[in-house]
């Protein structure tokens, strides 16, 4: 693997949303791009853990733009423990008289990880200004200082990743309808889906503050056109490894020991009347 060098924030403006005109990716190109991708997610998880890197991945975006499963798509085949999953609820009576960054920062890597926020501190600049969970002044603050606390976390050493999903309204409105009619995807519904499709426009201007404040040169955003999802999730993942310098790393030689066979036993008679499940398939 050669080393990789950072996208820059004026190339990745060039990037055209051009997905709307293409037909749909069959699932074989899809698959086969996917595991290319999937096995350049595990050289660098070994970069990751060799050279001590600290990772953190923003994930953000509208309501149904697929944040899920690009994220299922990145981690299903990695080490849960170097790639770990951030989801957190709404903050506890506790956790709202804290710093408002606090139960964020309780979760950030140690050396060797990657860390993945399904939402984040963002929180504040969508859903908790749109339905009034934080004054005007909160929101504004946060505006004003959270570019200045994301660059001390660059300076402290994280690699900070932001990305924005933006699925369009018709789209997203065939997405929740999904949800709606279809008993495997009623569990993706949240009590913020159904009132954030009313407020369409609220959050378009929450996102444009968010993105106006928060888009620096130290901690950009990269946006993800996300009406099809399986474009969506292979161009992600493509971009996230152009953001990293990583390359392949020396690794030892797996080989299978043979088993020790000096103190043997007939282990299989030993729990045949165990509780075995029935076997129905």
């Amino acid at each position: 693997m050669t080393k990789k060098s950072a996208v820059t924030k004026k190339s990745a403006k060039k990037a055209a949303p051009a997905t709307d005109a293409r037909p749909k990716l069959d699932n074989k190109t899809y698959l086969k791009e996917m595991r290319r991708l999937q096995e350049e997610l595990c050289i660098l998880q070994d970069w990751v853990v060799q050279t001590g890197q600290r990772v953190v991945i923003v994930f953000e975006g509208r309501d149904a733009a697929g944040k899920g499963g690009t994220i299922k798509a990145i981690t299903e085949r990695v080490s849960p423990r170097i790639f770990r999953l951030v989801a957190l609820p709404a903050p506890s009576d506790r956790e709202k008289s804290q710093l408002y960054i606090q139960r964020y920062l309780a979760h950030f890597p140690a050396a060797g990880e990657v860390v993945i926020f399904d939402r984040s501190w963002y929180n504040r600049a969508g859903v908790e200004k749109v339905m009034g969970f934080c004054s005007e002044e909160q929101h504004r603050r946060f505006l004003e200082l959270c570019p200045l606390v994301e660059k001390t976390f660059v300076e402290q050493g994280i690699v900070l990743i932001k990305f924005w999903l933006e699925v369009g309204d018709e789209e997203q409105e065939r997405r929740f309808m999904a949800r709606i009619r279809d008993p495997l995807r009623q569990w993706k519904l949240s009590a913020m889906d159904l009132p954030s499709r009313e407020r369409w426009y609220d959050y378009s201007r929450a996102r444009d503050q968010m993105l106006e404040a928060t888009d620096t040169e130290v901690s950009p955003w990269h946006i993800v056109h996300s009406d099809d999802k399986k474009r969506a999730r292979l161009n992600l993942i493509s971009h996230l490894l152009k953001l990293l310098p990583y390359e392949r790393m020396p690794r030892k030689q797996v080989k299978l020991p043979k088993r020790n066979t000096k103190h043997a036993y007939d282990d299989v008679s030993t729990i045949k009347d165990r509780r075995w499940i029935p076997e129905i398939y």
